[in-house]
């Protein structure tokens, strides 16, 4: 990565994500704004390839792109720090819960495994 960020290709590749997938966070304002070089093309700065990372990570978990421009407002606004606690502690409850439910569901498919002769 050069002083001035890296390319919106080098970027999407960094974070495992398309060219597309990275327009459509910025547009969907959960990433950036991102810098522009003269030309007017994307440069990402560690800070934003780092929040992409965060981005990613809690959409795998499962928050939809309403979750996350909520949470992304959270921590743009003046938002007390206990609401932003309480959108990822409900949400780590929720994780939890299907945790639960995919491990319930291995323990019978290992028990109808073993019945089978598996």
């Amino acid at each position: 990565m050069t002083m001035h960020g890296m390319a919106i290709g080098d970027a999407a590749r960094a974070a495992g994500l398309t060219e597309d997938t990275l327009r459509y966070y910025e547009r969907e304002g959960l990433v950036g704004p991102v810098g522009r070089d003269s030309a007017g093309h994307r440069r990402y700065a560690d800070d934003d390839l780092a929040w992409i990372g965060i981005v990613t990570c809690l959409r795998d978990a499962g928050l939809g792109i309403a979750d996350l421009r909520r949470f992304t407002e959270l921590l743009r606004s003046a938002a007390e720090p206990t609401e932003r606690t309480a959108f990822l502690l409900r949400r780590r409850d929720e994780l939890v819960a299907r945790r639960d439910a995919l491990d319930n569901a291995i323990t019978v498919l290992d028990e109808k495994i073993d019945h089978y002769g598996g």
